[in-house]
This record gives C-alpha cells, sequence and structure tokens, in this order.
C-alpha cells in the first residue's frame, strides 16, 4: 500500500521462452514496454546472443520428435493452442488495446481471428503432403515420388504490427508442417507474444519446438541469420537494412530466406508461408519388375 492506503501495482518482468522452460535472460537485461500513450506495462527480458543459441539448441533437440510426429498430431496440438489461447481472450485483449491503441471490441475482433487463424493451419497439418505431394510419370520400372518434408530449425522475425494476429500467422505455418522454431517477438509490443509463450507452455506443444526471444531484433535476427545450426528464416518483421544484413548472413549456410513483403494479416493467408520452409524429398522405387 502507498502511503495514501491505495494499492501499488506489482510491476512484472516478463522472461524469455526457450525449451518450455521460462528463464532470465543470461545477460540479466531488460526493457520498460509501454502502451501506445506511454503508461508503463512491465518489464521485458532483453535476449543476448547466449539466449539465442540456447533457443536453437532446444529447437534442434525438439525437431525429431515434433517432425516425426504424424501430420494428424500437430494438427490436434494446434488446435490446441487455439483452445487455450481463446481462454485467455480477455488478457489478449487488454493487451492488444494498450499495445496499439485500439477500441476494446476491435482488440476482440484480432484475437478471434487469430484463434481461426490457428485453426485453419491446424486444418493443412495433414493434407499439405497430398497437395504439394505427387506420384511423378517416369521412363523405366520405377515408382517415382515426391513429398515435403520440414526443413528443420526455422528463424523467425516476428512483425511489428500486430503483436498478436501477425505473429501468429508467421509462427503457424512454421510449426504446422514440423519445423521448429525461435522467434524474436516484436520490440515495440512483446507482451502478446509473452501471453502466447504461457498459452504454449500450457498446451500440448513439446518444449523447444517453440522458443520465443524479446529484446533488440537488429541485436538477434542477424546473429540465428548466421547461425550455421539454423535452416530458414522468416525476415517478415525486418527492416530493409537489416533484411539486407541478415540475407547475407543467411548466405553463409544456405539457408532458406522468407523475405519481407507487405502482408495484410486481415486476408486470406493462403499456402505459401507453410511451402517457404519444405523440402521436396524424391523416392524412387523399382517397380514391375
Amino acid at each position: 500500500m502507498s502511503d495514501n492506503g491505495t494499492r501499488l501495482g506489482v510491476r512484472k518482468t516478463y522472461k524469455l521462452y526457450i525449451g518450455g522452460a521460462f528463464p532470465r535472460s543470461e545477460s540479466g537485461r531488460s526493457y520498460a514496454v509501454t502502451s501506445s500513450k506511454g503508461r508503463f506495462l512491465a518489464n521485458a527480458a532483453r535476449a543476448s546472443r547466449k539466449d539465442a543459441r540456447d533457443a536453437v539448441v532446444a529447437a534442434r533437440k525438439a525437431f525429431p520428435g515434433w517432425s516425426g510426429a504424424t501430420p494428424y498430431n500437430r494438427g490436434q496440438v494446434l488446435y490446441r493452442v487455439a483452445e487455450m489461447l481463446e481462454g485467455r481472450r480477455a488478457q489478449f485483449v487488454t493487451e492488444i488495446t494498450d499495445a496499439d491503441g485500439v477500441p476494446a471490441r476491435k482488440a476482440g475482433e484480432l484475437v478471434d481471428l487469430a484463434v481461426d487463424r490457428l485453426v485453419w493451419y491446424a486444418g493443412w497439418a495433414d493434407k499439405i503432403a497430398s497437395v504439394f505431394g505427387a506420384v511423378n510419370p517416369v521412363a523405366g520400372p520405377y515408382l517415382n515420388v515426391s513429398k515435403p518434408e520440414p526443413t528443420g530449425v526455422v528463424a523467425v522475425v516476428a512483425p511489428p504490427m500486430g503483436p498478436l494476429l501477425g505473429l501468429v500467422s508467421v509462427l503457424a505455418p512454421v510449426i504446422v508442417t514440423g519445423n521448429t522454431c525461435v522467434v524474436v517477438a516484436g520490440e515495440r509490443a512483446p507482451l502478446p507474444a509473452v501471453t502466447l509463450a504461457e498459452v504454449l507452455a500450457t498446451s500440448d506443444v513439446p518444449g523447444g519446438v517453440v522458443n520465443i526471444l524479446t529484446g533488440r531484433q537488429p541485436e538477434l535476427a542477424p546473429w540465428l541469420a548466421g547461425h550455421m545450426d539454423v535452416n530458414g528464416i522468416d525476415l517478415t518483421g525486418c527492416p530493409a537494412d537489416l533484411a539486407l544484413e541478415c540475407e547475407r548472413a543467411a548466405a553463409e549456410n544456405l539457408k532458406r530466406v522468407l523475405r519481407p513483403q507487405r502482408t495484410d494479416w486481415l486476408a486470406d493467408p493462403g499456402t505459401s508461408r507453410m511451402t517457404a520452409f519444405l523440402e521436396t524429398k524424391t523416392v524412387w522405387h523399382p517397380a514391375g519388375v
């Protein structure tokens, strides 16, 4: 209590989400998160390069189990995330209202769209192979089959706008196809990403499948782009100069790169974000001999 008897709010310092746990940044750094009107909301951890390395290790460790799960199972897990997200709707509405200064009604619509987007991607989990795989006609006594497979560990630089809907729209297509990821949350409004991490931790998502870092994107994105155990990077949240720096770093190990593009998060997302981080495996099998 203060001297005048009014209750003082608890000043929260949110942590990172790595390997299914919520560690502090190894650097001990944090930064103040404010509303669109400049009001203090909370402190967020400022991740370091060491935290990014730890996140990549966790994502790599989780990859065999997640990519080896049945597509049906991955779809069920994403559907569970949607259920849990909807259960915390009121909290997300408050965080979006604070971040973007939009009315609560509009924020509620954005939360509902994020839930619907998760359900939409969940439905693609066991269909993507049928749509983008093929039985190829070949000259000779062979059965030739092409099938999409996940790339591996994908780094995702979250968009600065759409702190929940934009984040879900870049995260869901990466993991539904079997990849694991390290997400660098938007620096301006990281609280929806932090709350989404809490949703993931209480859903059925195995630890390490999604790792969420808060902090400065210019500090973390180039490091992830140059990391030799990261197989792809989505630069959606990068300004042009940072994206160019990351593309150059990504060329060192021939990462798959999804370049920044103007995106309407309210529009139909299509399938391009899922196929951006898929590899095509072609198998030849003797037949008719």
